[in-house]
């Protein structure tokens, strides 16, 4: 996006730094990286970094309005309404795709957001391996608010284990050591102490838990959550002491009902330029007369599962839980990336936000970037390509 930079960049690129980063990640974490990392970071120029930051708060003015909780009581399912809910979520993920508006520049649209959190760990690690094997450009950041590479870590620290010794918190999920998100995992541990902890092995005594480690009972007082819904009901004869929806005297990071209120449900009601207009089916009492246009999403899924980029009028008409659905103007990403052999590729630009108990709003700290040949951003849609995967944006001063 900064032609000089990628000029710069793909010149000093070569297949062997590359296999030499991909070989320490492996030396680092054995048998942890379980996903594609792309060739390259992504550049930001300042002028998309402060629409980038415009659309940041478009978003985040809906989500602080007091009415917000009461328009979002409908997106948690009853079955999975969890207590103690706190006044916000402690991360926040937003999801754009670079486009160009109808001037011709640079512009992002809202992809998705969600109340949960996502690869703070990794993108800690992953921003400094590509500044260590490929070039370093003075004057870019993959971090916000004056945050550095150790301030960041001091950061996430305060908001993961507040006021806690480490091993009275948990990073949980089903399977930890499954996941292909375990490498994330691995270096929370690394960094903060947290244990990755399965749903299976958390003992509940009363309203308090514990877990074991190395013979010792210890007590769960913070459960840092990465343990997804959807996941839980893919394994309906899981075992377990403790179920989510149990009332325990735990500090949930972040409570897990705030997966549902900031999630795909919380598109119909933004309103900016930089989010693509949407509607719950249920709303609906005509159609948009261009439904080639838009797509159809499901609210409750996760990881592009369900989303339907084509669809006919009858199909809409057939769904029966018309409220569990939403239809979205598509975007068009707009490929912008040069590789080597000057081919352009699509990116998606994540900014991932921190938020304190008593913040009044989040702080944004980092991001994340993917890259894209496909139709869609995701693993099913980059097969047997290079230039794609999970990366890191750096982000011009």
């Amino acid at each position: 996006m900064i032609p000089a930079i990628r000029q710069q960049f793909n010149e000093s690129f070569t297949p062997e730094k590359y296999d030499a980063m991909i070989e320490e990640i492996h030396k680092d974490f054995p048998n942890q990286l379980d996903f594609r990392v792309a060739e390259t970071p992504v550049f930001v120029p300042k002028e998309l970094k402060i629409k980038l930051l415009q659309a940041c708060n478009d978003i985040i003015e809906v989500l602080l309005k007091p009415d917000f909780k009461e328009k979002t009581n409908r997106a948690i399912p009853k079955n999975q309404n969890v207590p103690n809910e706190d006044t916000h979520p402690n991360f926040l993920a937003i999801d754009f795709a670079i486009c160009k508006d109808e001037n011709g520049e640079l512009s992002p649209q809202l992809i998705e957001l969600q109340g949960f959190p996502s690869l703070f760990a990794y993108q800690w690690y992953l921003g400094q391996k590509y500044r260590q094997f490929f070039i370093d450009p003075k004057g870019f950041n993959q971090y916000f608010n004056r945050l550095s590479m150790t301030s960041y870590v001091d950061e996430m620290k305060k908001i993961l284990l507040g006021s806690e010794a480490a091993e009275n918190v948990i990073l949980l999920e089903i399977y930890p050591e499954q996941q292909k998100t375990r490498l994330d995992f691995e270096i929370t541990r690394q960094l903060w102490g947290i244990e990755p902890v399965c749903l299976t092995k958390i003992i509940k005594v009363g309203r308090q838990l514990f877990y074991e480690k190395e013979g010792k009972t210890i007590e769960i007082k913070r459960i840092y959550n990465r343990l997804i819904f959807d996941d839980l009901l893919g394994v309906p004869h899981l075992k377990t002491n403790f179920k989510i929806t149990d009332d325990v005297n735990v500090k949930w990071v972040t409570h897990p009902n705030w997966f549902f209120r900031i999630s795909k449900f919380t598109l119909p009601l933004l309103k900016s330029a930089f989010v693509p207009q949407s509607f719950f089916l249920s709303d609906l009492k005509e159609y948009p007369i261009d439904l080639e246009n838009y797509v159809l999403k499901p609210l409750f899924s996760f990881a592009g599962s369900g989303v339907k980029l084509n669809f006919t009028k009858e199909e809409l008409d057939a769904i029966p839980d018309r409220a569990n659905y939403l239809i979205q103007r598509k975007v068009k990403y707009e490929p912008i990336i040069e590789d080597k052999a000057g081919n352009l590729i699509k990116t998606e630009i994540r900014m991932l936000f921190t938020w304190e108990d008593n913040a009044l709003r989040p702080k944004l700290v980092t991001n994340l970037a993917r890259l894209s040949r496909g139709e869609m951003i995701g693993v099913n849609f980059n097969k047997n390509f290079d230039w794609v995967g999970g990366s890191c944006a750096f982000f011009e001063d």
